[in-house]
Protein backbone atom coordinates (compact mmCIF):
# COMPACT_ATOMS: atom_id res chain seq x y z
CA UNK A 1 0.00 0.00 0.00
CA UNK A 2 1.87 3.53 -1.22
CA UNK A 3 1.06 6.08 1.76
CA UNK A 4 3.09 8.92 0.58
CA UNK A 5 4.93 10.72 3.89
CA UNK A 6 4.81 13.86 2.08
CA UNK A 7 1.06 13.99 1.66
CA UNK A 8 -1.71 15.02 4.69
CA UNK A 9 -4.71 12.54 4.50
CA UNK A 10 -8.41 12.92 5.28
CA UNK A 11 -10.70 10.33 7.55
CA UNK A 12 -12.84 9.86 4.26
CA UNK A 13 -9.56 8.94 2.29
CA UNK A 14 -8.75 11.88 0.12
CA UNK A 15 -5.09 13.00 -0.18
CA UNK A 16 -3.76 16.60 -0.09
CA UNK A 17 -0.63 18.17 -1.89
CA UNK A 18 -0.28 21.70 -0.20
CA UNK A 19 2.26 24.16 -2.00
CA UNK A 20 2.03 27.01 -0.52
CA UNK A 21 -1.52 28.77 -0.83
CA UNK A 22 -2.40 25.77 -3.40
CA UNK A 23 -3.29 22.17 -3.01
CA UNK A 24 -3.92 19.28 -5.09
CA UNK A 25 -6.13 16.72 -4.05
CA UNK A 26 -6.90 13.07 -5.25
CA UNK A 27 -8.18 9.69 -3.55
CA UNK A 28 -5.94 7.47 -2.17
CA UNK A 29 -4.39 4.16 -2.61
CA UNK A 30 -6.53 2.74 -0.13
CA UNK A 31 -9.32 4.15 -1.22
CA UNK A 32 -8.90 3.34 -4.87
CA UNK A 33 -8.28 -0.19 -3.91
CA UNK A 34 -11.31 -0.88 -2.02
CA UNK A 35 -13.23 0.66 -4.72
CA UNK A 36 -12.39 -1.59 -7.20
CA UNK A 37 -11.96 -0.74 -11.03
CA UNK A 38 -13.00 3.84 -11.32
CA UNK A 39 -15.59 4.34 -14.61
CA UNK A 40 -16.20 7.26 -13.94
CA UNK A 41 -15.52 10.76 -11.96
CA UNK A 42 -17.73 13.48 -11.44
CA UNK A 43 -15.60 16.66 -9.97
CA UNK A 44 -16.70 20.23 -9.84
CA UNK A 45 -16.01 23.01 -12.08
CA UNK A 46 -13.11 25.82 -12.08
CA UNK A 47 -14.30 28.25 -9.37
CA UNK A 48 -16.51 26.66 -7.02
CA UNK A 49 -16.19 27.56 -3.51
CA UNK A 50 -15.99 24.17 -1.59
CA UNK A 51 -16.23 24.31 2.30
CA UNK A 52 -14.10 21.35 4.77
CA UNK A 53 -15.89 18.49 4.95
CA UNK A 54 -18.38 19.05 1.96
CA UNK A 55 -18.87 17.05 -0.78
CA UNK A 56 -16.70 18.23 -3.82
CA UNK A 57 -17.85 15.03 -6.56
CA UNK A 58 -18.22 11.49 -6.30
CA UNK A 59 -16.67 8.34 -8.01
CA UNK A 60 -18.17 5.76 -9.85
CA UNK A 61 -16.69 2.18 -9.83
CA UNK A 62 -18.40 -1.05 -11.26
CA UNK A 63 -20.02 -1.99 -8.07
CA UNK A 64 -20.56 1.24 -6.15
CA UNK A 65 -20.84 5.74 -6.55
CA UNK A 66 -18.64 6.79 -3.81
CA UNK A 67 -18.63 10.67 -2.34
CA UNK A 68 -15.60 12.48 -2.34
CA UNK A 69 -15.19 15.27 0.73
CA UNK A 70 -13.04 18.49 0.59
CA UNK A 71 -10.14 18.00 2.89
CA UNK A 72 -9.50 21.90 2.96
CA UNK A 73 -12.27 24.94 2.40
CA UNK A 74 -10.86 26.66 -1.37
CA UNK A 75 -12.03 27.39 -4.34
CA UNK A 76 -11.20 25.02 -7.01
CA UNK A 77 -9.12 26.40 -9.88
CA UNK A 78 -8.19 23.23 -11.52
CA UNK A 79 -10.06 20.19 -12.53
CA UNK A 80 -8.18 16.94 -14.40
CA UNK A 81 -10.05 16.54 -17.14
CA UNK A 82 -7.97 14.07 -18.45
CA UNK A 83 -9.83 11.62 -16.38
CA UNK A 84 -12.68 11.83 -18.01
CA UNK A 85 -11.00 10.33 -20.60
CA UNK A 86 -9.21 8.14 -18.51
CA UNK A 87 -10.86 7.26 -15.03
CA UNK A 88 -8.46 4.06 -14.60
CA UNK A 89 -5.73 6.33 -14.12
CA UNK A 90 -7.04 6.57 -10.52
CA UNK A 91 -6.39 3.17 -9.80
CA UNK A 92 -2.90 3.33 -11.81
CA UNK A 93 -1.85 6.33 -10.37
CA UNK A 94 -4.05 8.00 -7.72
CA UNK A 95 -1.33 10.36 -6.76
CA UNK A 96 0.14 11.36 -9.71
CA UNK A 97 -2.23 11.25 -13.12
CA UNK A 98 -4.95 10.19 -11.00
CA UNK A 99 -5.05 13.71 -9.16
CA UNK A 100 -8.97 15.55 -9.06
CA UNK A 101 -8.91 18.74 -8.00
CA UNK A 102 -6.03 21.92 -7.39
CA UNK A 103 -7.51 24.51 -5.41
CA UNK A 104 -6.73 27.60 -3.41
CA UNK A 105 -6.80 27.05 0.57
CA UNK A 106 -9.25 29.50 1.78
CA UNK A 107 -8.69 28.66 5.32
CA UNK A 108 -4.87 28.00 6.16
CA UNK A 109 -5.85 27.30 10.10
CA UNK A 110 -7.74 23.69 9.37
CA UNK A 111 -4.63 22.11 7.49
CA UNK A 112 -3.98 21.15 11.49
CA UNK A 113 -7.15 18.62 11.23
CA UNK A 114 -5.69 16.75 8.62
CA UNK A 115 -4.21 13.30 9.59
CA UNK A 116 -0.25 12.61 8.56
CA UNK A 117 0.83 9.59 7.14
CA UNK A 118 1.49 7.67 10.12
CA UNK A 119 -1.69 8.52 11.41
CA UNK A 120 -3.56 7.74 7.94
CA UNK A 121 -1.86 4.63 8.53
CA UNK A 122 -2.69 3.43 11.75
CA UNK A 123 -6.53 4.89 10.74
CA UNK A 124 -6.56 2.17 8.16
CA UNK A 125 -4.87 -0.67 10.11
CA UNK A 126 -1.28 -0.55 8.61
Amino acid sequence: MNIPADLKYTKDHEWIRIEGSEATIGITDFAQNELGDIVYVDIPTVGEEVSREAIFGTVEAVKTVSDLFMPLSGTVNAANTSIDQNPESVNKDPYGAGWMIKITVSNPEEIGQLLDAEAYKSLIGL
